[in-house]
């Protein structure tokens, strides 16, 4: 749970720690979000529907064919976050949806430690839910999210990323990102040199 999480998530005093949803959109069609806290930089999830979504009424208890089930998501998140150095890996927020039913696994192939909102609390991944808002400027409601390319879905998070934030003092979340990435790698060779 949200409670068990380490302290330094919730200063934002160290990066690493993400926020994690899915908007979802018309017809079951979904788009992951990650967000780092500390430097609101953010990646988009291109969750695909699986083939046969459609051809026949949903079977209960049957696959989930949207592309944002459990395993689904897991892949996305996996294949998305190991992309990123280790020390940028340190935990990810998420609320308590059926897409990450998954966890134990995403922890081991991700290396990245999985903590849950409180139900109904959306407040707790405050800074996703302000990054999802932003998203709604490029993917509106009720709009069907499954026409977006994975290049669409890049070109979004890069415009985003991109984007001057008063509460990094106007600057970017790649800037800030790089800047701490700069920083880091030189406290890496100064502690080994």
């Amino acid at each position: 749970m949200i409670s068990q999480r380490p302290a330094e998530a919730a200063d934002r005093a160290v990066p690493g720690h993400w926020e994690g949803d899915l908007i979802l959109g018309l017809g079951s069609s979904a788009i992951g979000t990650l967000v780092e806290r500390t430097s609101r930089f953010t990646m988009l999830l291109h969750l695909p529907r699986l083939a046969g979504h459609g051809d026949a009424p949903r079977l209960k208890n049957g696959p989930a064919l949207a592309g944002h089930g459990a395993e689904a998501a897991r892949d996305a998140i996996t294949r998305t976050i190991i992309t990123l150095p280790e020390e940028l890996r340190r935990s990810l927020t998420w609320d308590q949806g059926a897409e990450m039913a998954q966890h134990a696994r995403l922890k081991i192939d991700a290396g990245i430690q999985v903590y849950f909102c409180d139900p109904h609390s959306p407040w707790q991944r405050g800074t996703n839910e302000n990054t999802n808002g932003l998203l709604r400027q490029y993917f509106p409601k009720g709009t069907d999210l499954s026409v977006h390319s994975a290049e669409e879905i890049a070109a979004v998070a890069a415009a985003l990323n991109a984007r001057p934030r008063k509460t990094l003092s106007w600057r970017t979340p790649a800037e800030g990102l790089d800047e701490w990435l700069r920083e880091g790698n030189r406290i890496r060779v100064a502690t080994t040199a």
